[in-house]
């Protein structure tokens, strides 16, 4: 068995350079942006007012100062004139301040008498002015590889850019296997259970940004899985749940390599999730996870994340954090452990405490838990308050 930093390193190795593709602002956010975007004005265009007010110059900034209002301006409608010594324009928030005019003072600053205004005793300090180029100048970029949020979206926008090149969407075939399987809805059989696995890694697969596929369920014989490989055809990635062991029917791998696959690895030292394999099957990537729902759940967390990330150009890094640890906890053994686990307020850091069952086949344990709690191959005894790494879910 090789470990889970090994693992993942030979799943990133299967990722290709992404193929980039060019969207409408509208459909870019959740991608990944791979050119970087370069402004194409100054944010603000002009010095604009930060408040509504009034706008002055510097000499009349005077408390008991009593000017004439010649003039507003307003956001989409600036004032073309120039205020002159005792003169002021009537002024709102987001618009142009006018050329001569150095700062704002505050409408609640002023006292008005029809065209006439009178400052107050305590005028502030600050302009109020949001300086042209306050945010970003023309030319200047974002830079890519970056997961575009709906805040970076907005940024884009403001830039005056309508066109981002980010990375394809990996296209992703999920195939569950097994006789037992009967999709949800049905009436299962004494001796057969729901599918269940394939809906959480394609509600993780489509988060990451992929466009997921849910095959037909496979069937524990060579001609079904023939079959319905066959369905996965043009995909870049195909996830396998279950079958993927060295039992009778366990019979996902041996078609794989009838079909051509180039086996990266099979076993590793991980809890729960030790049968996975993954490797290449033409020109798509393959990954095989465990039947078990945690087991298959974990591991789309720990390999199928990382791997959609590295196939759109991020590093595909899985994100460890750290805990103090709420209860105490025995050495863990040969494998690393990913045990489900509660996150609590705390003082410095989360306080983080494991389910009182970690058995693989328990799903709501998982439904129920943010975190994972990450116990190294090996690792001694733990007592409460000890720091622990855990990884969000």
């Amino acid at each position: 068995m090789i470990s889970v930093d090994e693992a993942l390193a030979r799943v990133l190795a299967l990722a290709d350079p992404p193929q980039p593709e060019t969207v409408a602002l509208r459909r870019a956010a959740g991608r990944v942006l791979v050119q970087p975007v370069t402004a194409r004005r100054d944010q603000p265009p002009f010095d604009a007012s930060a408040m509504d007010g009034y706008a002055i110059r510097d000499e009349d900034h005077a408390p008991g100062a009593v000017l004439t209002v010649i003039g507003e301006a307003g956001a989409g409608h600036g004032f073309a004139g120039t205020p002159g010594p005792g003169e002021a324009v009537r002024i709102f928030t987001g618009a142009p301040v006018p050329a001569g005019a150095s700062r704002v003072v505050l409408q609640e600053d002023v006292a008005r008498d029809g065209a006439r205004i009178t400052l107050g005793d305590r005028l502030e300090a600050a302009r109020h002015i949001r300086p042209r180029g306050q945010d970003f100048r023309d030319g200047d970029t974002i830079a890519a590889p970056r997961l575009l949020r709906p805040a970076d979206v907005a940024l884009i926008a403001s830039m005056n850019v309508a066109t981002v090149t980010v990375a394809r969407a990996p296209e992703v075939a999920i195939l569950a296997t097994g006789d037992e399987l009967v999709m949800p809805g049905e009436d299962p059989a004494p001796d057969q259970i729901v599918a269940s696995n394939s809906f959480a890694l394609a509600a993780m697969a489509e988060a990451a940004g992929a466009r997921v596929r849910m095959l037909p369920l496979g069937r524990d014989s060579r001609e079904s899985l023939h079959q319905a490989f066959a369905l996965a055809a043009g995909a870049d990635l195909i996830v396998t749940i279950g079958s993927a062991s060295v039992g009778d029917h366990d019979l996902v791998g041996a078609v794989a390599e009838e079909l051509g696959m180039q086996r990266a690895f099979w076993k590793i030292a991980l809890r729960p999730g030790k049968p996975l394999m993954a490797g290449r099957l033409g020109t798509a990537r393959l990954l095989g996870l465990p039947g078990n729902p945690v087991s298959a759940i974990v591991c789309g967390h720990l390999f199928l994340l990382p791997l959609l990330a590295r196939m759109q150009g991020l590093p595909g890094e899985i994100r460890t954090l750290q805990a103090e640890l709420a209860a105490d906890l025995p050495a863990n053994g040969p494998r690393a452990h990913y045990m489900r686990a509660h996150l609590a307020p705390g003082a410095a850091l989360p306080r983080i405490t494991p389910a009182d069952s970690q058995d693989s086949a328990r799903l709501r344990l998982l439904s129920e838990a943010d975190a994972l709690l990450v116990r190294p191959v090996g690792d001694g005894p733990r007592r409460a308050g000890e720091v622990v790494g855990y990884i969000p879910i």
